[in-house]
């Protein structure tokens, strides 16, 4: 058994905070009921020029990219060997987890035909040339990747169980002996459809604003902002966690991402402006419309980090890492709406605001990962053993 990692077990789990979460989630179901029922068009603005709204740009595009902690780690634990940053590698899996199943689930939800969505896995229905084809399998093998990569921890759960303990060892002998080549998938996928995403962008030329249509390195720009945003979204989710429920601070671990992020965010700024020089582009940035006052708000929640990570003793400061992290959250978050959405023109005669059932139902959604991760961090042992929490 791994006594490294403990279940919050001794606190209660129906607290006030939890409950609300779980209302927020119950009235998001009233109206995916309504649309379910009524058809998709009684609950959201979409029409024929958007073709997707807020449910797909968040829930897939941005929602993926917040469920990279476990890619992200993965690549810094096992590609490239930095075994003390191993302790943060279960909470960012079940992050990476329900980020990628409420992905899944908003895909369904935004599919008109979603009872013909089975179709995806069938050789001989599917299109090999579209885009989303190659997101929507990975998205779906990843999930069971992350499922496996899971598996190790609700087995330690199940050996507590009484009469579970020589089944759940058998299982997790097993699982050991095959748990490198997931890790591998594990790595693999997530690369794989945050590029695609990338090149989504690309193969919808003109509709996509000029200062987010970067052709050919567009998918290199996914693949930077989802690494940065899966880095965020563990110190994010970590800095919470030991406000939250008094635990010892592991800001010597948050600090080496800090860094790691510095320089993920330096490469993704310097590709980006480089590639719109190039391309003759700069003068967009200050035309003075949406596409130019936006793009100037994501370049600043960018470089909010970067400038507060150079100090090693912000590094060192806690408060400094959350807000930093909070940051590259909202620049990563923010340039993927703005490409997907903000700035996206189908053309004239088409517009687009979500309506109040489509904003429910996100914010639903947001809710019931947030009760999820508190059942999962209060149930399994996910979290990092520590000795010295603070009464």
């Amino acid at each position: 058994m791994n006594h490294h990692y403990q279940a919050l077990d001794n606190r209660p789990l129906f607290t006030p905070f939890f409950l609300t979460m779980v209302a927020i989630a119950a009235l998001g179901v009233v109206f995916l009921s309504i649309r379910f029922v009524s058809g998709i068009g009684s609950v959201t603005n979409l029409n024929g020029g958007y073709a997707w709204g807020i449910w797909v740009v968040y829930d897939i595009v941005v929602g993926t990219a917040l469920g990279c902690g476990g890619y992200a780690l993965a690549v810094t634990v096992y590609l490239f060997n930095k075994g003390k940053y191993h302790p943060l590698i279960r909470p960012a899996l079940a992050t990476s987890l329900l980020g990628y199943g409420f992905a899944a689930f908003g895909a369904f939800v935004d599919m008109g035909r979603y009872w013909n969505a089975y179709n995806m896995f069938l050789p001989w229905q599917v299109n090999p040339h579209s885009v989303m084809l190659e997101v929507g399998l990975c998205v779906a093998t990843y999930m069971l990747v992350l499922v496996i990569e899971f598996s190790p921890t609700v087995l330690e759960w199940l050996r507590k169980q009484t009469g579970w303990q020589i089944q759940a060892d058998a299982w997790r002998s097993r699982l050991d002996k095959a748990l490198f080549f997931f890790i591998a998938l594990g790595i693999l996928l997530p690369t794989m459809h945050q590029s695609s995403l990338g090149s989504f962008l690309i193969a919808m030329g003109w509709k996509v604003h000029p200062l987010w249509q970067t052709l050919h390195i567009q998918p290199l720009l996914a693949v930077l902002s989802a690494f940065t945003m899966g880095f965020a979204i563990v110190i994010f989710e970590g800095s919470l966690l030991t406000t939250g429920f008094k635990r010892h601070p592991e800001t010597h671990l948050f600090s080496g991402l800090g860094r790691i992020i510095m320089g993920l965010i330096a490469a993704f700024l310097v590709i980006r402006f480089a590639y719109l020089a190039v391309a003759g582009k700069l003068g967009a940035l200050f035309a003075f419309d949406l596409g130019s006052l936006m793009f100037w708000i994501e370049t600043a929640l960018f470089a909010y980090p970067l400038v507060v990570l150079a100090s090693p003793r912000a590094r060192e400061n806690g408060k400094q890492l959350l807000y930093a992290a909070v940051s590259m959250i909202l620049a990563g978050s923010l340039y993927r709406f703005d490409a997907f959405l903000v700035t996206f023109n189908p053309g004239t005669g088409y517009s687009y605001f979500p309506a109040l059932p489509e904003v429910i139902v996100t914010v639903s959604m947001i809710a019931a990962e947030i009760a999820l991760f508190l059942f999962i961090v209060k149930t399994f042992p996910v979290l990092p053993r520590e000795d010295h929490a603070a009464a």
